[in-house]
């Protein structure tokens, strides 16, 4: 929590944008923060030279005889997107998890808009295993697909 005053203006942007996350543009602040800190995420930064470039939460998937699959959230901060973050954050995670036991990692609500994160994911060998048609309310596109990914460490 004690990196909350740097991750917040990381985050901020693309809750309003509502075009990649599942959550409600209109969070405050304090929505925002008890989302990204829930019990049992794990909360990592990216940066370099004192600049917070991203950060990503690592939990569960799911309790009990769901709880070997990892699930995470990823967001870079606008000014360092196309600098490769997002896929070190990714290989970060998949490292971080697998060292604790997790068996795969998955994603649940990838928004099938948001291309530059898909061929990202499948570049680092997740595959799609379903499709939610229309699950998705995009503020420009309307109504799109999200996709589940998946990836066995």
């Amino acid at each position: 929590m004690a990196d909350w005053p740097r991750i917040w203006p990381v985050l901020e942007p693309t809750i309003r944008a509502g075009d990649t996350y599942a959550l409600l543009q209109t969070w405050h602040e304090d929505e925002v923060r008890t989302y990204w800190f829930q019990t049992g995420n794990k909360v990592f930064v990216a940066e370099a030279a004192g600049n917070l470039l991203g950060t990503y939460y690592l939990r569960a998937n799911a309790l009990g005889p769901g709880s070997h699959i990892a699930n995470c959230g990823y967001v870079t901060a606008i000014e360092a997107r196309g600098r490769g973050v997002a896929r070190a954050m990714c290989l970060h995670s998949q490292a971080w998890a697998k060292a604790r036991g997790f068996h795969a990692m998955q994603f649940n609500f990838v928004v099938a808009s948001n291309t530059v994160a898909l061929k990202l994911w499948q570049e680092l060998g997740f595959a799609q295993v379903g499709r939610l048609p229309g699950a998705f309310r995009h503020p420009q596109r309307g109504l799109v697909d999200a996709l589940v990914m998946y990836k066995v460490l």
